[in-house]
Order: structure tokens, then sequence, then C-alpha cells
């Protein structure tokens, strides 16, 4: 029988997966913030931000797309998605004028994905959206927290195979 004790359920609110997934919605608004104030970011896609139409997942493609453009299979993967989830999502990226699918140079049959120049300038504000969130998230808690942080997080990112 469960307990009717309030503190009984405390960690749920604040378990490791609950914090950092908080931290990292938080981490994406800061970073769609400042791309919505970086005026080199076309005013099209930074309208989109600005208007909360820009979601996670928008910015995780952003994560895994290289400049020189990937197969949709290899992005799904490297983006822990399905091949259809990734296909719908590129199909709104490649309305919004974000990507394009080119034929793929190795494979006829194939298609890549790749920027469009928007979509370049798309990238290169959210890089610099992204150092910029970085550099105040290690001004708000210090050099050496950040730092640990760092380290904790590509260790445990590392061993995440393994933890199972």
């Amino acid at each position: 029988m469960l307990q009717n004790n309030p503190h009984a359920d405390a960690w749920r609110q604040t378990h490791l997966g609950q914090l950092l997934g908080h931290a990292l919605r938080q981490f994406d608004q800061r970073v769609r913030t400042l791309m919505v104030q970086d005026a080199a970011v076309p005013l099209a896609l930074s309208n989109l931000a600005e208007r909360d139409k820009v979601s996670a997942a928008h910015l995780h493609i952003t994560r895994h797309l290289s400049p020189q453009g990937d197969r949709l299979t290899d992005l799904a993967d490297r983006a822990g998605m399905s091949k259809q989830a990734m296909a719908d999502l590129i199909d709104q990226c490649e309305a919004w004028g974000l990507v394009e699918r080119r034929p793929d140079p190795l494979d006829r049959r194939a298609k890549r994905v790749c920027y469009t120049a928007s979509g370049l300038q798309w990238y290169q504000g959210f890089a610099r959206a992204t150092a910029q969130a970085e550099a105040e998230f290690t001004a708000a808690v210090g050099e050496e927290v950040a730092t640990v942080v760092r380290i904790a997080l590509e260790m445990y990112g590392a061993d995440a195979g393994r933890l199972a």
C-alpha cells in the first residue's frame, strides 16, 4: 500500500533525469531566445523561433546535421530518432527553407539533407547562441563548477551504454 506522504514522492521531481531534462529545456529556451535576438539569423527563421514554432526537436536537428549534409538515415540514427519521425521533421524544416534534399553524390538512389543558405546562417547563429548560453552558465556557477559539470556529463554520457 502506498503511503499518503507528500515527501515520499519528492524524489520524482528531484531525481537526476528530471533535473537534467529541466536543465536541457531551460538551456534550449535560452538558445532560442539568443537566436531571436541575433540579427544575423534569417528573419523568417528568427520569427518562427520567437513564436515558439521552433521546438527542441528542431534544435536537435541543428545539433546533429553536419554543415556538409547527411543522409536522413544517418541523421536519424545520430539523433536517436526513427527515420519516419526524422523525415517528418525534415519535411517541416524544408518547408521553412532551413534544409533541402539533394541527390547524394555517392549513391544516386539516395538523398542528402543539406542546409540551405538561410539554414547555414541558422546553424551559425545556433553555434553563437550555444557558446553564449554556455558562457552564461559558467558565469552563473563559476568556472570550477562548470568544468566539473561538463566532465561529469561527458563521462556519464560516454558510459550510458554500459550502465544498463
